[in-house]
């Protein structure tokens, strides 16, 4: 049976080992950026702030749960930025030349979804090839074509309806807080509540059993990386609405911001470990300490440094967490 982190028997109930666990860490952590944040700006801790803003940092959060499931799975694909620009690119010119706009938001989310499967054939395909070349090769060629469409310039003009995707708020609350819930209880049911999120669970742990076991696992991989595909889209889709425009270059970096929520909500870089809960809270705490530091005008060189210590704080806690639990299962 699985404890919802990974492959291992039905454990009895534990406050201990309830309280123990990685998420109470990243809750305590968000506290403190809190707190943090007041006293470094008065701004802060005010209902519109922390209603509104997570509208403003919600749209690369849509990645990190395909990202969960490749991570846990033993992968990593940092294409995702590269395939929302291509995929925002491609909506912008076909809207401006001529296509309705329902049926260019159609055509973004089938660009995405293409380029995710697109990195999970060639993978499935050529499995001599690491995953780190295979999707740093499909990062440069998306980003490439999205530069030959449209070259330098910008694209927009979208009709006014669209900005209630990253800007709309229904009974005061953000439409792409909704949206972001909606997808976080899909995923969280499909990773520990399916047979199919089971399967990406024990891939992780250990890929070549399962092959003999039976599973598809070509299949697994195959759809665990459209699905980041898809997502990818879909985060293409609330960035052009919030910006009200795309350039080839939107969203870079977005696969570095992506991996680090991952990482830093307790999924194992080495694969098999982690929840949804993890993830969902680190896109939180990475959300309004950029925020919040954005208040104070610290200036975004030392944001980066201060979340790339988080990055690496979370990484050696895991480790340090993980270690012994395989030393015990070692005995």
């Amino acid at each position: 049976m699985t404890d919802g982190a990974g492959i291992g028997i039905e454990k009895a109930w534990s406050w201990k080992i309830f309280f123990l666990q990685w998420e109470w860490l990243l809750v305590l952590v968000l506290l403190l950026v809190f707190i943090v944040n007041t006293i470094i700006s008065p701004y802060f801790l005010t209902v519109y702030s922390l209603v509104q803003t997570p509208a403003t940092f919600l749209d690369k959060a849509f990645i990190v749960f395909p990202m969960m499931l490749v991570i846990i799975l033993g992968r990593i694909d940092i294409s995702v930025g590269s395939t929302v620009a291509i995929s925002a690119v491609v909506m912008a010119i076909a809207y401006n030349a001529g296509l309705p706009m329902p049926l260019a938001m159609a055509l973004c989310l089938v660009v995405g979804t293409a380029g995710g499967a697109i990195n999970g054939i060639l993978m499935v395909k050529f499995k001599e090839l690491s995953f780190v070349i295979v999707t740093l090769s499909t990062m440069i060629i998306y980003r490439g074509i999205a530069y030959i469409i449209l070259g330098d310039q910008a694209s927009g003009g979208f009709p006014d309806w669209y900005s209630f995707l990253g800007w709309g708020s229904v009974a005061g609350i953000p439409f792409i807080f909704l949206a972001f819930i909606a997808v976080a209880i899909v995923f969280g049911i499909l990773l520990h509540k399916t047979k199919f999120g089971r399967t990406v669970y024990g891939m992780g742990f250990n890929s070549t059993t399962c092959e003999y076991s039976g599973i598809d696992t070509n299949r697994v991989t195959l759809i665990v990386f459209t699905l980041a595909g898809l997502m990818a889209a879909v985060t293409a889709l609330f960035l052009t609405s919030r910006m009200g425009s795309t350039r080839p270059n939107v969203a870079m970096g977005y696969e570095l911001e992506v991996i680090t929520m991952v990482a830093l909500g307790g999924v194992s870089t080495s694969g098999g470990i982690g929840k949804i809960g993890g993830p969902i809270l680190a896109v939180f705490i990475i959300g309004y300490l950029s925020y919040g530091m954005g208040l104070a005008n610290i200036q975004a060189p030392v944001v980066l440094v201060v979340i790339g210590s988080l990055l690496i704080f979370s990484v050696l806690a895991m480790k340090v967490r993980i270690s012994p639990k395989v030393k015990k299962s070692a005995m």
